[in-house]
This record gives structure tokens, C-alpha cells and sequence, in this order.
């Protein structure tokens, strides 16, 4: 079948989110088709490049959501009218506190927006200009809109307007045609948001089934950006109310959910999404990477934690060095260990500086003797350096691997972890307690005596570390492996199609039904022939009406029987001509 992937800053951006899940995606699903429609968030990303990519992939289509679109279409008397109906249902479903209509407000501005610009264009002009902005005022003054915005002033609506075109720009995109977004059978969001919006269009356009995988919760990723203090309070809460209501429309149009693990389904769940559409399928990992640490006899440095990750706030590094404080009091011979990715951004090096600050503090070096060079106990260390040229070695230098963060989704630090067979100590959040399951120690966030107690009595038990290990390595290699995730992907684009087919005709030249098109094989699932193969049934024109009915294929004795009706209505005339000659 072919498949639309379509991404937000990832996938096939050498950098970016989802781009690794989505490559062994369509490196393991090697019999289907993918044409890739990706976003990309950064001259920076575009820069970098792509990686490299696998022959499966038959299109790539991209566009910035970073520089301006403007197609340099305005609207006249009748476009302006119809851009001023749709936009004030947009706004005033943004605006409005609670659910009901707004949710119906939301969808018919959007899709009103959406069939506008495909039409005419002109969405960028419109959406940043004064009349939007009117629209904008009138509903946020309005009764019934929330609290909040009843003191947005004009800075305001001009800051969520330029917002909002951005997250919007995916409407003008040229992808709705039927040889681009029309042509595919099965539409693979790889996140919310912006993402998703291609997809919820293929649907409305042309009835393609959508399905949406979210490792990480957008709408989640955008609360938690929105309050870093960089927006006002009214700009705040409409951008997290459009947000809102994008994510319950992306879930209500979805055939099929894919969240990574229960904490993103709770969270799908808050925002509209039925229970019925989700099935959890874990990120898949490579699992070959890590084998000869976990299948060997080296259970590593018995005296030494080890952290790997990024190192950023969100990992309360500054937790974890005031436990091992409290862990150096019991063991004096303990050592911890950091191994990070090189740091990038000044809010990342300067936290890291205040980490080795601190770490110096806590730790002034130590030295044998009078005549021994000082050392301490807490190194910091970058993977791919002398002492960790491999992720894997990292994992293998210690007996413990510890997790101290405060904000984590999917912890894959610790199922890498756990596929070395190391035993850990992780704090309560995320997903962790889902992804570990019993098979290793689990300790409050922000609480340093707690991380210190429990690392302190693996420490001091090897047994312990050995069985949890061997269980942590068992566990991880049953449920997050490349295979099983291929495996659940592949069943849920068969479900798909069998119960969503994306109907379409053979036709002719003048987009008339072919009679006798099809062959007697193609109605047999093992003998089809491959898309693309052969004649242009695989890849015909579809009726493209706007709605999600579309008549079946016609079967070959329907059109054999037309075919004979259409013989006999021209034969009659010239057999009753011969028999009244022959009268």
C-alpha cells in the first residue's frame, strides 16, 4: 500500500524529533510505499540536511514553518466575505470557554479556511491583516469568552495572529491534489498539531483514513513551553485553547491512536480522544546495539552510578548531586558518572556550568597522600569521548544507572538501560514506572534523600543487581524491540485498509469508467499486482467530490451486464430496421 507520512520537524531532517522511529519505520515496512510530507521548524534543520533514505520511499514534499508563505494572493469582495464567516467561527471557538459548539465552531472554521485557500489562496495576507484582528477583538470581548482574555489589548491579538498563521500554514500548502495527499491510502501522522493538519485534510478532501502516533503529547509539549514566561497571559491562553481544540479535532477524525505508553494515553484521553481508537505501541529500539553488554559476564564498576542523557533542567542534575552527596557519606568508594551529548543552546552550557560548579563544591578533590594529584569523585563526560567511544559503553561502566529527572515522556535512557541488563533507580515520572515494571527501584522526583537511600542498597547488594538486571534486560527485550513495533504498525495499516479502502476507478480519457479494467486476479488479495505495477488501477484518479462516500469499484459481472445492456440498446434499432425491410 502507499503510505503519507507525514512529520513536524523530524523525519527526514538529519535532526529534529521522530526521525529515528520513523526511519526504521519505513526501513522495516519494506513492501509498502512512502511518500514523506515534512515540516521543518528551523533554517538550521534544513541545513543539515536529510539522512539518508531507503528506496521504499517514493516522494518527498517539504515545507518551512519558520519564514513567511505569502503567495501574494488578496482576497476580493466575495473571498473576504467568506474568509470573515469561517475566521469568526475559528475565533469565537477559540475564545469561548468549555466545549458544546465550540468544538463545531472549530471544525467548520478550519475546514471553511481550508477549502478557501485551496480555492484561492491568500490565507497569510488574510490572517495577519486588520480584519482578522477585528474578529479577534470581537470575540474575545465577547460574552462567554474566557476570563483571561477580556485584557487582551492589540499587541496581544497581533501576536496570536502571527501564531496562529503559522500553525495554519499547513492549510495552504499544495498537497490536496489527487497525485499528491489524494493518491495515498493511509495517512501515518508522527505527532499532533501542525502534523496532523495534512492528514485531517487528505480525509476531508478525499476520505483518506488517518492514523496518529504521539511518543511525546503535543498538546502537552506546548503547555509546558507556553510557561516560560516569553508571552502574555491573553496570547498564552489563546494559543493553549487553539491548541485545545486542534488536538480534540485531530483525535476525533482518526481511525486509529497510537500512544507510546499510558501517560500519553491519559493525556489523549483528557483531550477527547475515545478509548476505543487507542492502542499503545512502544517506541521500537535497537536492541543489537546494546547485546554484547547485556549477554556479557561484566556487570561493571560495582562502586560507581552512572547517568546518561541530556543535560538540561528537566534532569534535576542538581538533585542527583546532592544525593550522591548523601550517597558518599555510606560509601565513601562510590563514583558517579555523567555522559552526555554535546551540550548546545547557552541555557544548556550555562546549566552545565552550574552543575560542575556545584559539583566541585560538594566534592573538593581528593587526594591519597600529600604527594598524590586530587581527584574527584564526579566526573562529567561526553559519549563518544576516550572513555565511552560507544552509548553502550557508557551503560557497561557502572553497576547502577540512575534516572533523576522531573519531566520525562518515554524514559528511552532507561530501556537502553535496561537492554545492558544493569539495574536501576528512577524517579516517579513519565512513564517511567510503566517502562520498568518492577525491575528496578522507583523514588519520589526532587527528593534527594530518597535517590540517595535507594542507590545506596544496590550498591551494597550485587545479588540484587544481578536478578534485577537480568529481569530489567528480559523485560525490555520482550516489549520495546524494532520488531514488536514493526509488527504492531504493520497490523494497524492492514486493519486500516480493510475497513477504510480508499475507493478508486480505472478511467478513461475523459474520466469515464473503463468497463473490463480490472482483471479477474485483482479481486484475489495474493495475486494483485503491486501499486504501481502494471496499468493505472493502482494509481487512477478517484471520483474526488468532497465527501467520504465513494462508490465501490463495480464488480465484472455489473459491468459485463452494462456492457450487454449498452450491445442491446444499439442493436435493437438496426434489427427492427432489417425486419421491417424484410416486411
Amino acid at each position: 500500500m502507499r503510505i503519507g507520512l507525514l512529520t513536524d520537524g523530524g523525519y527526514p531532517y538529519a535532526t529534529g524529533d521522530s526521525r529515528l522511529w520513523c526511519d526504521r519505520l519505513v526501513r522495516g515496512l519494506e513492501r509498502h510505499e512512502f511518500d514523506l510530507y515534512a515540516l521543518s521548524r528551523s533554517a538550521q534543520q534544513e541545513d543539515h540536511g536529510w539522512i539518508e533514505l531507503p528506496p521504499q520511499v517514493q516522494r518527498v514534499r517539504t515545507a518551512p514553518l519558520w519564514a513567511p508563505e505569502d503567495d501574494g494572493h488578496t482576497y476580493g469582495r466575495r473571498e473576504r466575505r467568506r474568509f470573515l464567516g469561517h475566521f469568526k467561527h475559528l475565533a469565537t471557538a477559540v475564545c469561548v470557554d468549555g466545549g458544546g459548539d465550540g468544538f463545531v465552531d472549530f471544525a467548520e472554521g478550519l475546514y471553511g479556511l481550508a477549502e478557501l485557500a485551496r480555492e484561492h489562496g491568500g490565507l497569510y495576507a488574510a490572517l495577519r491583516s486588520e480584519l482578522a484582528v477585528r474578529v479577534l477583538e470581537s470575540a474575545c470581548r465577547a460574552p462567554g469568552a474566557r476570563r483571561t482574555l477580556h485584557a487582551a489589548t492589540v499587541p496581544d491579538y497581533l501576536a496570536f495572529a502571527d501564531e496562529l498563521e503559522r500553525a495554519l500554514r499547513p492549510l495552504s500548502l499544495d498537497w490536496y491534489g489527487d497525485d499528491s495527499l489524494g493518491a495515498v491510502d493511509l495517512c501515518h501522522a508522527a505527532s499532533g498539531g501542525s502534523a496532523a493538519l495534512p492528514g485531517l485534510l487528505a480525509k476531508r478532501f478525499f476520505g483518506v483514513p488517518l492514523l496518529v502516533t504521539e511518543y511525546g503529547v503535543q498538546l502537552r509539549a506546548h503547555y509546558l513551553a507556553a510557561g516560560d514566561g516569553r508571552v502574555s497571559p491573553p496570547v498564552r491562553a489563546l494559543l493553549a485553547a487553539f491548541q485545545g481544540r486542534l488536538a480534540a479535532e485531530v483525535y476525533t477524525q482518526a481511525s486509529v491512536i497510537t500512544p507510546g505508553n499510558s501517560h500519553a494515553r491519559r493525556w489523549q484521553e483528557k483531550c477527547g480522544a475515545d478509548r476505543a481508537k487507542l492502542r499503545t505501541v512502544y517506541p521500537g529500539m535497537a536492541a543489537e546495539r546494546f547485546a554484547a553488554v547485556g549477554d556479557g559476564n561484566d556487570s561493571g564498576e560495582p562502586h560507581t552510578l552512572v547517568w546518561v542523557g541530556r543535560i538540561e533542567p528537566a534532569k534535576d542534575l542538581i538533585a542527583l548531586l546532592h544525593a550522591f552527596a548523601e550517597v558518599r557519606k555510606a560509601e565513601p568508594q562510590a563514583r558517579l558518572r555523567l555522559f552526555g551529548a554535546p551540550v548546545q543552546g547557552p541555557e544548556a552550557v550555562t546549566y552545565l556550568e552550574h552543575c560542575k560548579a556545584l559539583a566541585a563544591q560538594l566534592f573538593p578533590d581528593e587526594a591519597a597522600d600529600a604527594h598524590a594529584v586530587g581527584d574527584n569523585p564526579v566526573s562529567f563526560e561526553e559519549i563518544g569521548g576516550p572513555e565511552a567511544p560507544e552509548l553502550a559503553d557508557a551503560y557497561a561502566s557502572g553497576g547502577v544507572v540512575v534516572l533523576s529527572s522531573v519531566v520525562e515522556g518515554f524514559p528511552i535512557s532507561l530501556v537502553e538501560a535496561m537492554f545492558c541488563g544493569r539495574a536501576t533507580v528512577s524517579t516517579d515520572v513519565g512513564a517511567v514506572v510503566e517502562v520498568i515494571g518492577g525491575t528496578g527501584l522507583v523514588v519520589p522526583p526532587r527528593n534527594p534523600r530518597a535517590l540517595a537511600d535507594a542507590c545506596v542498597a544496590l550498591l551494597r547488594d550485587q545479588e540484587r543487581r544481578d536478578r534485577l538486571g537480568a529481569a530489567a534486560r528480559a523485560r525490555a527485550l520482550e516489549l520495546f524491540t524494532i520488531e514488536q513495533n514493526l509488527t504492531a504498525f504493520r497490523g494497524i495499516y492492514l486493519e486500516l485498509i480493510s475497513h477504510s479502502p480508499v475507493r478508486r476507478y480505472a478511467v478513461d480519457e475523459h474520466g469515464e469508467p473503463l468497463p473490463f479494467s480490472y482483471p479477474a486476479e485483482a479481486y484475489v488479495e495474493a495475486s494483485r499486482p503491486a501499486a504501481g505495477a502494471g496499468d493505472s488501477w493502482a494509481r487512477a484518479p478517484r471520483w474526488a467530490d468532497g465527501s467520504d462516500r465513494r462508490p465501490a469499484p463495480p464488480s465484472l459481472i455489473g459491468l459485463a451486464a452494462a456492457a450487454g445492456m449498452a450491445a442491446a440498446t444499439h442493436e435493437a434499432p438496426a434489427a427492427a430496421a432489417a425486419k421491417e425491410a424484410r416486411t
